[in-house]
């Protein structure tokens, strides 16, 4: 799996409810038609002015490979280019293991507690 987080920061932070609108039919064609996609998110941070942050989750390098060639992904970039882009940093995560975040007494847990398969 690999999970792409970060933040893209508008020039000008009064067009973020635009952003977020014209980015809603591209993240749904996302899912919906690149495989390997389990997730594609772009949300307004709560917090920070003008920010989006960005969750993607893919099965593997593959898909993302091809997500970065498809018309969804060159869309979306020419979209945020329009609206005016101020910062960004995105990163991608290789992830080799995933459990529950609570384990089996809904107790929270911070370290991996599960046996590996």
């Amino acid at each position: 799996m690999i999970i792409i987080a970060g933040t893209i920061d508008l020039a000008d932070p009064a067009r973020i409810d635009e952003a977020i609108d014209r980015a809603k039919p591209l993240q749904q064609a996302t899912r919906d038609d690149e495989p390997g996609c389990r997730a594609y998110v772009f949300s307004v941070d709560p917090c920070v002015t003008g920010r989006i942050i960005v969750y993607e989750l893919w099965d593997d390098e593959a898909s993302l490979a091809a997500h970065f060639e498809h018309q969804n992904y060159l869309n979306m970039g020419a979209m945020l280019n329009e609206i005016g882009l101020a910062n960004a940093d995105n990163n991608k995560f290789r992830c080799d293991l995933k459990e529950p975040v609570y384990d089996e007494t809904r107790t929270p847990r911070a370290n991996f507690f599960t046996a590996a398969d």
